[in-house]
């Protein structure tokens, strides 16, 4: 928790300040208040007229009171400005921090667990450092002074004060040891809820279609009622504290006013007066001192599942990438080469290799293909290249260089990346193929029509309501699965980048559409380096080089004239999609 409060600036650390010492006047205040109540006391039992000097002390109780109030309203809004400041610092450190993140990263720690962190997190954070500065200030010097205040009125209530302190802080150290155990488990079980929440809404669709509405209820009901339990558990437990509190506190002033009684009785006529208005003062700085472990005991409650929050918010602030930016500011002599050297890649958890050994070059204007099966290691191979995970074994060069050298924005600059999984989001279609230029969106309005009309998007663009203007839904909802597949194309093809990536790009295409984007796609990105996933041979077989995968393994490689006659896995992959008489009159 203190770990996470150095993020607080200078200027919060003076507020700070500044809220201390109206908290420290304000607590002066609400002290003096039992001083006039005692003068008022002694000013009704005096011989001469009372009325004037009540008048005054109670004056100066209002103003006492009203100064409080106004101390009171200053810190609180001065609080919550530095809270929500230091929880707007923190949210966007934690995202950039996310932002910085590679893939092995990500699936460390897990989608859900990091928008909780993000979220729920930071918001539990925030709330102690709203209410804590003021309570965690306040109740110990509350508590001190009001000590200060009460010695030498009579050991027998400092005694009974003091036992009622003792059993208060007892009772608070035992709820702690009891809940901060159970907070821990609340965090991991609102990523779970999140997660479930996530996976049903994503996958609606699956979910109705094989009638699981039911198995999905009761996967997200058991994480629900395991979350609901346990926060009964804390929620009880420290309901408990509430009514405890107010018996200790009413025990108190029952007891003072019992111990009061019986010295009163005993005292002679000349003290009774004087008895009686140090029992009042007493009594009320006593309740001075109960409320500010009352106070106390707030911080202990809201301070466990802060400190719960704070530790999982620490933990992704302290975890370095394992993706190192490099200083290299990507300028070449050479341009569009992509070479692999020697390249084999095993995932951090994992045994074995998913890529061996894979070695090839893609020069300038080059396409250079890569089929196989599934699982065989295609994508993985371009997550290589994008930089998402780094090589196990080998190199990889772009224009000569290490990968590893590249200023990872400049690497990227290099690629236009069309994912498997065609990637929308909310906004206009224009501004879609737009977020082409680093999410600047600078790019041409001119360049932008070509890029669509390229993708073969422009047919169904400008049949859309509002055509280049038509608003697309977060993750593309409002578009079939080929017409995502076209803008994102669009979208790589708008940045004019010096090496192009398409992992299975073309999947969801029809094959006359493939055919003309095949074509037009060709002529167009002559003077660049294509990369191509594919598992359709007609989206390949023009490619300069083709490497046929098989788990992990490069067994083929060559043109697809060559891999026909020299590669058996191959021709597997060609007959099934073609006849042989089909392949062999091309």
């Amino acid at each position: 928790m203190f770990k996470l409060l150095k993020n607080l600036t200078k200027k919060d650390y003076a507020l700070i300040v500044i809220s201390t010492l109206l908290i420290v006047f304000q607590v002066w205040l609400d002290l003096k208040l039992p001083d006039y109540m005692a003068n008022i006391t002694s000013l009704i039992q005096s011989a001469n007229d009372p009325l004037g000097g009540i008048l005054k002390n109670g004056g100066y109780m209002l103003l006492c009171a009203g100064g409080s109030l106004a101390s009171a309203v200053i810190v609180g809004y001065i609080t919550s400005m530095i809270s929500a400041k230091f929880s707007s610092n923190i949210r966007k450190k934690l995202y950039n921090q996310v932002e910085n993140f590679g893939m092995e990263e990500i699936k460390k720690f897990s989608t859900s667990s990091l928008i909780t962190r993000t979220t729920n997190d930071i918001t539990n954070v925030q709330m102690l450092l709203s209410m804590g500065l003021q309570l965690l200030i306040k109740a110990p010097i509350t508590a001190i002074w009001a000590i200060f205040k009460i010695l030498n009125k009579g050991w027998q209530w400092s005694l009974i004060t003091g036992i009622a302190v003792f059993v208060l802080l007892l009772m608070v150290v035992l709820l702690m040891i009891l809940v901060i155990p159970k907070f821990k488990v609340v965090q991991k079980l609102i990523d779970k809820i999140n997660n479930n929440t996530r996976e049903q809404l994503t996958g609606i669709r699956v979910i109705r279609a094989f009638n699981a509405e039911k198995y999905q209820e009761e996967k997200f009901g058991e994480a629900n009622i395991k979350l609901t339990k346990t926060q009964m558990f804390n929620q009880r437990m420290m309901a408990i504290m509430s009514p405890i509190m107010y018996l200790i506190m009413n025990l108190l002033t029952l007891g003072i006013y019992f111990i009061g009684a019986s010295l009163i009785n005993e005292a002679g006529m000349a003290d009774k007066i004087t008895i009686f208005s140090n029992m009042v003062v007493f009594s009320s700085y006593a309740m001075q001192v109960i409320m500010a472990f009352l106070m106390l005991s707030m911080i202990f409650i809201m301070y466990p599942r802060a400190s719960v929050s704070a530790t999982r918010i620490n933990e992704v602030l302290d975890t370095t990438s394992s993706i190192k930016d490099g200083k290299f500011d990507g300028k070449t002599k050479t341009f569009g080469k992509v070479e692999f050297k020697n390249v084999s890649f095993k995932y951090p958890d994992g045994e074995e290799y998913v890529l061996k050994n894979i070695s090839f070059v893609a020069n300038k204007g080059d396409t250079v293909a890569f089929i196989g099966s599934t699982g065989s290691g295609k994508s993985t191979l371009v997550n290589l290249l994008l930089r998402f995970y780094d090589v196990t074994e080998g190199q990889i060069l772009i224009d000569d260089v290490d990968i590893k050298k590249y200023k990872l924005e400049e690497l990227y600059n290099k690629f236009g990346y069309v994912p498997q999984k065609a990637i929308m989001f909310r906004g206009s279609v224009e501004e879609n193929v737009n977020y082409g230029d680093n999410g600047k969106g600078a790019i041409a309005k001119e360049k932008i029509k070509e890029a669509i009309e390229v993708a073969q998007a422009s047919d169904f663009v400008l049949k859309l309501d509002g055509g280049y203007n038509y608003k697309i839904a977060r993750g593309g909802t409002n578009l079939s699965g080929g017409q995502k597949q076209r803008i994102a194309i669009a979208r790589a093809i708008a940045r004019d980048p010096e090496i192009f990536i398409f992992d299975d790009s073309f999947s969801a295409l029809d094959y006359k559409t493939d055919y003309l984007l095949r074509h037009e796609l060709g002529l167009y990105t002559k003077d660049a380096t294509s990369l191509i996933v594919a598992q359709r041979i007609g989206t390949i077989k023009n490619a300069d080089l083709i490497l046929v995968l098989d788990s992990g393994d490069c067994i083929g490689k060559g043109t697809h004239k060559e891999l026909l006659k020299t590669c058996k896995v191959y021709q597997e992959i060609a007959y099934s999609q073609a006849s042989k008489e089909e392949l062999d009159n091309e």
